[in-house]
């Protein structure tokens, strides 16, 4: 399989918020800083490789009749995993995500993933899926926490970049983060749930329209190659 096209399908044309628009739920609560937004991504970029590589790996082996709760299991499994492993070494993030890292077990991008690509492919092509949408879903709440966070508060990093006690990042969720301009000026309500709404809204009217733009260039350079083509051929 074409990995360029499995990384430009993950990133754009088959981006799992922007264009599949699924996995909203968290996407909208979660994305306030940057702290969060990059943990919460890794982690679902994590737990979607894995799982990815184990669905494919026994996919011939899943009866049909019960394929959908295997996957739940599995899926299970390593949202456990994450879960622990946050509690253990990065407790502050285990904090602000909070109830939405078990969620990860019900997250359509992994179950949509495991349903439609890898009981079909291969537990290499599955790997770059897993690894490819994991980014693209990254992508996605890195540019709504930044957003948000700037917007809203007039900071950018908040929670993992702490200037206070010299440039440095932290993984305790402290960091105050790059004060751009004073909180004050700040659009308040860009913290608060509508926020969510508002800027994953925005992101998927900015994709719709240069997916459908970059069809429509498509569709014309299609026509005008047709069109030489067949001027060649009253020509010859």
């Amino acid at each position: 399989m074409n990995r360029k096209k499995q990384f430009t399908e993950g990133l754009v044309t088959n981006n799992p918020v922007l264009v599949q628009q699924i996995g909203m739920c968290a996407t909208m609560a979660i994305t306030t800083t940057l702290f969060n937004g990059v943990g919460m991504g890794l982690s679902v970029l994590i737990i979607l490789t894995c799982c990815n590589v184990v669905v494919a790996a026994i996919r011939k082996i899943i009866p049909e009749e019960i394929r959908l709760a295997i996957f739940v299991v599995v899926i299970a499994g390593f949202v456990t995993i994450v879960d622990l492993l946050l509690q253990a070494y990065i407790p502050a993030l285990s904090a602000a995500l909070g109830v939405f890292i078990p969620l990860i077990v019900v997250n359509c991008i992994i179950i949509g993933r495991a349903e439609a690509f890898c009981q079909k492919n291969t537990v290499k092509d599955s790997f770059f899926d897993g690894i490819f949408q994991g980014l693209g879903y990254t992508v996605v709440l890195i540019i709504m926490c930044v957003f948000r966070e700037l917007v809203g508060s007039g900071r950018f990093g908040g929670g993992l970049i702490d200037v206070a006690n010299g440039f440095r990042f932290t993984l305790d969720g402290t960091g105050g983060g790059i004060q751009i301009f004073p909180e004050t000026y700040g659009a308040s309500i860009m913290n608060l749930p509508f926020g969510g709404f508002l800027t994953l809204g925005l992101l998927i009217g900015i994709m719709q329209y240069a997916l459908k733009k970059g069809e429509k260039k498509k569709k014309m350079e299609e026509r005008a190659e047709k069109e030489a083509a067949a001027m060649k051929e009253v020509e010859e």
